[in-house]
C-alpha cells in the first residue's frame, strides 16, 4: 500500500496508449479483464452470483465456469478495488518484466498455479469465499516481496519498511480498516507455497518440483501472435476485437441463467 507517487508513474502518463501497450501481456490482459468485469457489475450488465465460487453450484449444477470466473472480481469501485488493481499495475508488472522477463510461460503457470492453490484451500470450510481475485493478487505481492526483499517501500507516507514485510503490512492494514483477512491469508499461503518450490526447495536440495508443464506455452504463442496483431491494427480492428470479446461473456450468463438453481439468491450478492 505504497503512496500513489509510487505506485505508477504520473497520471497523464498513465492514460496514454503507449504506456498500456508497454504493459506485459499477462498482467495487462488480467488486469483488464478485473477492470471489465467490475464495470460490468456496476453498470448493472452482470450479476455477479452468476461468476462467484458457490461449490454447490459447481458440483450439483456443473457450473464448471464458476472455478474459473471468481477470479476476475476484485469487488465494487472503491479505495480497495483501486489498490488492487494498482497492485497488480506494479507489482505483477515488475515481476513479469523483472525475473519473469522473457519467461512469460512461467509467469503464467505462476498465475495458474496460485489459482489452482487458491481454489485447493477455498474447499477448507473455514477458508471458503466467492471471489478469490484479492487473494491471487495478494499472491502477486508476496511472491513480490520474496523476489526484491530490500525495496524500500513507504506506505502512507508515514512507515518506510522493506518490501519483505510489505504483505504482512497489507495484511495488517486491512484488518484495521475493516476488511476480511481470509483472502489476504489464503494469497500468502499460495505465494509461499510457490515460492517454497520454485526457489527455496531447489536450492537446499537441487531438485526442482514445480516446472512449467509444455502444454502452457503454446498459450504464451497464441498470446505473442494476439499482443503483435493488437499493436499493428487500426482502432477499428481493436474495437472490433474487445466487441468480440464481450460477447463471449453472453453465452456464458445465459447458462447461467439456465442451469442456476431456481431459489432466491443470497441476500449477500
Amino acid at each position: 500500500m505504497s503512496s500513489p507517487a509510487e505506485v505508477l508513474p504520473p497520471l497523464k502518463t498513465f492514460f496514454k496508449p503507449i504506456f498500456y501497450n508497454s504493459l506485459p501481456p499477462i498482467s495487462k490482459g488480467y488486469g483488464t479483464a478485473c477492470l471489465l468485469t467490475t464495470t460490468a457489475f456496476q453498470l448493472g450488465l452482470l450479476n455477479i452470483f452468476y461468476i462467484a465460487l458457490l461449490h454447490e453450484y459447481v458440483f450439483k449444477y456443473f457450473q464448471v465456469w464458476r472455478l474459473f470466473t471468481n477470479f476476475f472480481f476484485l469487488g465494487k469501485f472503491s479505495i480497495n478495488f483501486g489498490i488492487r488493481l494498482l497492485m497488480i499495475a506494479r507489482y505483477g508488472v515488475q515481476l513479469e518484466k523483472g525475473p519473469f522477463e522473457r519467461r512469460t510461460a512461467d509467469f503464467l503457470w505462476m498465475m495458474i498455479f496460485g489459482a489452482l492453490s487458491l481454489l485447493v484451500l477455498s474447499a477448507i470450510p473455514i477458508f471458503r469465499t466467492p471471489f478469490l481475485g484479492v487473494s491471487l493478487v495478494f499472491m502477486l505481492l508476496y511472491v513480490w516481496s520474496r523476489e526484491f526483499p530490500n525495496a524500500q517501500i513507504n506506505i502512507y507516507g508515514l512507515v518506510t519498511l522493506k518490501a519483505f514485510y510489505l504483505p504482512w503490512a497489507m495484511l495488517a492494514l486491512d484488518v484495521i480498516f475493516g476488511s476480511p483477512l481470509i483472502p489476504d491469508l489464503l494469497g500468502i499461503i499460495a505465494g509461499h507455497l510457490y515460492y517454497f518450490l520454485t526457489v527455496l526447495h531447489p536450492l537446499a536440495t537441487g531438485k526442482v518440483f514445480l516446472k512449467t508443464p509444455m502444454w502452457v506455452y503454446p498459450y504464451i504463442v497464441f498470446i505473442t501472435r494476439l499482443e503483435l496483431q493488437h499493436n499493428l491494427s487500426s482502432p477499428c480492428m481493436r474495437f472490433l476485437g474487445v466487441s468480440m470479446a464481450l460477447l463471449l461473456f453472453i453465452p456464458l450468463l445465459m447458462l447461467g441463467r439456465i442451469w442456476t438453481y431456481t431459489g432466491e439468491i443470497p441476500s449477500k450478492f
